[in-house]
């Protein structure tokens, strides 16, 4: 068994694509989550460098060193709370990204922002307003919603927010739909 990871593996498209191509190189996989798969059996170099190729033709990349491996995996994890569990966190982020990552919060903060230029606050408040992006072109969810849906404190704070990051504000946002979104592996 060996766990590959992956950058730029972000969305739930990004892992069936990674599976499909896993399957026509014959390797089995037996976990998919966002930034790693856990395969059936060790790739030998030449394996991995041919999987390196397909997935570099795709925008993804295998990680081999440690740092960038836990800089993945901050990512993943924010990306997943936010996108898919809608910021449902019982405890603070750094708990929850030490907890999950193995590592002292200090260390992770320090090393996200020498590796990415920016903090994992900033980089959590990015997704977050991505996030807000989403659901605001969806029209479904008022604004007070989606504030409480994202855990934000009140509806000032998330247009605060919005603006803040996007120079917009939400409703005006919603009603001209520019400041377009961004994929996630280029927020």
């Amino acid at each position: 068994m060996m766990i590959l990871y992956i950058k730029n593996m972000v969305c739930n498209r990004c892992k069936m694509v990674v599976k499909a191509e896993l399957e026509k190189l014959g390797i089995t996989a037996l976990n998919i989550e966002l930034g790693e798969v856990t395969i059936e059996k060790d790739l030998d170099a030449s394996e991995k460098a041919q999987l390196d190729l397909v997935l570099k033709e795709l925008g993804f990349e295998l990680i081999d060193d440690k740092k960038s491996r836990y800089i993945e995996k901050i990512k993943s994890l924010i990306i997943e709370l936010i996108h898919e569990q809608n910021n449902d966190l019982k405890i603070t982020l750094s708990d929850y990204l030490s907890q999950n990552v193995y590592h002292d919060y200090f260390y992770l903060s320090n090393l996200f922002s020498e590796i990415e230029g920016t903090t994992i606050e900033k980089y959590f408040i990015a997704q977050k307003i991505e996030r807000v992006k989403e659901l605001l072109a969806y029209k479904e969810l008022s604004l007070g919603e989606i504030a409480f849906q994202l855990n934000y404190s009140s509806v000032a704070h998330l247009s605060n927010q919005f603006k803040k990051v996007t120079g917009l504000s939400p409703s005006h946002f919603k009603n001209i739909r520019l400041g377009g979104r961004k994929s996630l592996d280029e927020v």
